[in-house]
């Protein structure tokens, strides 16, 4: 996906550990770092907050694991949209569900459905991938329309589906 931003957009990209290589002349790369040599560590969470100091027009995050999804979830809500990142999950519906519950792991107080409200109207795709012996491929393509919170459910509807469209 990284080779469909044009080329004059900024991009930051946050992550743990360095994994990913994008070809971006205007890439700023930030990374986690542990404790060392007297200076303290640097979180996920940390770098979140401060990459609107930094003016990108997309942030990527190499991946999320925990809390720091409620920062990425105020990112996207202040209109950086384009941006990405990763979670595991074993489907498109499960990736948010994931995603909502990394937000709780925050210990934000929101209520559990405003946190899905603002999942459902800040995340637009959903793009899973799954692992078979020897190759990863895509197996679901999924628009999200928002939350609705008295059927407690996102709406969304599929792109692509594997299952039903094979490769």
């Amino acid at each position: 996906l990284g080779k469909f931003i044009p080329p004059d957009e900024r991009v930051l990209l946050i992550e743990d550990t360095s994994e990913i290589h994008l070809a971006q002349d205007n890439l700023v790369r930030l990374e986690a770092r542990q404790p060392q040599n007297g200076l303290p560590a640097v979180t996920i969470r940390d770098l979140l907050k401060a990459s609107l100091r930094h003016r990108p027009d997309r942030i990527i995050l190499g991946e999320i694991r925990g809390g720091e999804a409620f920062d990425l979830l105020q990112l996207l809500n202040t209109g950086h949209s384009g941006s990405l990142s990763t979670v595991h999950a074993t489907s498109a519906r499960q990736g948010l569900a994931r995603f909502t519950s990394c937000v709780l792991q925050s210990g934000v107080d929101l209520p559990y459905r405003a946190i899905k409200t603002n999942v459902g109207d800040s995340v637009n795709v959903v793009v899973h991938l799954e692992r078979r012996p020897g190759r990863r491929f895509v197996s679901e393509v999924v628009e999200i329309h928002g939350y609705d919170p008295d059927r407690d459910e996102y709406n969304y509807s599929f792109i692509f589906d594997s299952y039903k469209e094979p490769l």
